[in-house]
């Protein structure tokens, strides 16, 4: 078995993108081309917090030729990369505005079959080797089908490995049936998803349960600009975070996704990883780089995150 407190995470992301970005700076226009989507910004943090990643991903096409050196540069990670035939996805935005706007995108046409074949078995076999396993999405649903989620989440679970799902829809439902140690979500998915009438605390609350009976052991609820909810260990606390003033708000959540991991990964409590992952997401909104954070600014938002008892699960 896998050492638990050794730092390793494997993160699954299926579907990564180019992302390119146009920024002002002062007078002149600036070009920002990177990796991007829900599991390379996940990655981006857990290296920041010190974990070791492991990151399952597929990329090919023109735009993957682009893709896959800029993914290999990630710092302090190991990629385990299967080669597409076919394109990758990608968005530009322009946010010379002050606000993001989309000039066009694409997610990348599906997996096919044998690419799909390869990557499920190494996306396996990396996430026994870690112990600890992030199930990220895709950026469209057409690109991988939510079964495969559900097949993945079961073998690895059959198997000892600790997963954490940052997903909705029907991806979530699919893999809630292997039983999860984390799900994190946020409260407008949770609208969407009809688990939750409207963003009042005791939709959310009643969402939260039901998550917890439907097979997540813990569950992590943010909500924007309000502090988050958490079920841990039959309990459900109010997370109040920082206040801080925000520069982007994408990515947050992604961060919140990562710092539990990775203190989980650590040998940390549920708690602190809750604690440490709320931090992370409060810090990633100062910054327009997503799923970026300084380590120490984490430690120190941390202490100030505060955890109140609201009432048990059950």
């Amino acid at each position: 078995m896998p050492n638990m407190s050794d730092g390793r995470v494997m993160v699954f992301a299926p579907a990564p993108q180019l992302t390119v970005t146009i920024e002002q700076h002062h007078d002149e226009p600036e070009l920002h081309v990177h990796p991007g989507g829900q599991g390379i910004w996940q990655t981006r943090m857990l290296t920041s917090l010190g974990a070791k990643v492991t990151l399952c991903t597929a990329a090919g096409g023109e735009v993957g030729r682009v893709l896959t050196p800029l993914m290999t540069e990630l710092a302090g990670v190991t990629m385990r990369l299967v080669t597409r035939d076919h394109g990758t996805g990608w968005y530009v935005h322009d946010r010379r505005s002050g606000s993001r706007q989309q000039i066009a995108e694409r997610p990348g046409v599906p997996l096919s079959r044998h690419e799909l074949d390869e990557l499920y078995n190494l996306t396996l076999a990396e996430g026994l080797r870690a112990g600890i396993a992030i199930l990220s999405g895709p950026a469209h649903p057409s690109v991988i089908k939510p079964e495969v989620y559900g097949r993945l989440a079961t073998d690895l679970r059959a198997n000892g490995c600790r997963v954490i799902a940052d997903l909705c829809g029907r991806y979530l439902e699919e893999v809630l049936a292997a039983g999860l140690s984390v799900v994190k979500i946020s409260h407008e998915e949770l609208i969407k998803d009809g688990l939750a009438s409207d963003g009042s605390t005791h939709e959310l609350l009643n969402a939260l349960v039901k998550l917890n009976s439907d097979g997540a052991e813990a569950v992590l609820v943010s909500r924007a600009d309000e502090g988050a909810l958490a079920l841990v260990d039959n309990e459900i606390y109010s997370v109040t975070l920082p206040r801080l003033t925000a520069a982007e708000h994408r990515g947050a959540g992604d961060s919140m996704t990562a710092g539990v991991a990775a203190t989980l990964a650590h040998g940390g409590s549920m708690t602190e990883a809750v604690r440490t992952g709320a931090a992370a997401g409060a810090l990633n909104v100062t910054r327009h780089g997503l799923g970026t954070g300084h380590v120490d600014a984490v430690r120190v938002l941390t202490e100030r995150v505060r955890l109140t008892p609201i009432r048990k699960a059950s």
